[in-house]
């Protein structure tokens, strides 16, 4: 069995990391959650869109006779500075996330492994009867939840 990860995180590494996302937070109180359906009906901006919102609030700045009268610029410019600097925490922390949630599919998928390495080893403990370790097995198999057999006939009656 190949084990990728093989890391012990430190309740001092830990305890960091725990205050720097705090830090994290209370540097950004003005963010918000929203709804999966704000979400959904919401334009989206990937990577070309933010070129041409920047290009777009540049122009608007440079041409004032064309902006209309109910286009708050000083809105749209507190906006387009939100996106840029949001944008310069979000990317990082995106790769980070991805990081994270790799390293702890890995580990996970490895911790099963070797979960149902050892399930299958005390199942045939249990079956050998090796002391204790029934119970062992009846308290690891509620995991596995038997499915009731059918008969052939139920199996013809279903089809």
């Amino acid at each position: 069995m190949e084990n990728k990860v093989s890391v012990t995180i430190s309740e001092a590494a830990s305890t960091a990391i725990t205050a720097a996302i705090a830090t994290i937070n209370q540097n950004l109180p003005i963010l918000i959650n929203l709804t999966p359906d704000e979400r959904q009906a919401l334009p989206k901006m990937g990577d070309k869109t933010v070129a041409f919102v920047n290009k777009s609030f540049d122009y608007a700045n440079l041409n004032p006779r064309v902006v209309p009268t109910f286009l708050d610029m000083a809105e749209f410019g507190k906006d387009v500075n939100a996106v840029n600097a949001l944008r310069k925490v979000l990317i990082p922390l995106t790769q980070l996330f991805e990081k994270l949630d790799d390293t702890t599919l890995e580990a996970g998928s490895e911790a099963l492994t070797a979960a149902l390495i050892f399930y299958n080893a005390v199942k045939g403990a249990a079956r050998a009867g090796e002391p204790g370790m029934k119970t062992v097995y009846d308290d690891l198999k509620v995991r596995f939840p038997a499915h009731p057999k059918t008969t052939t006939a139920e199996t013809e009656a279903s089809k």
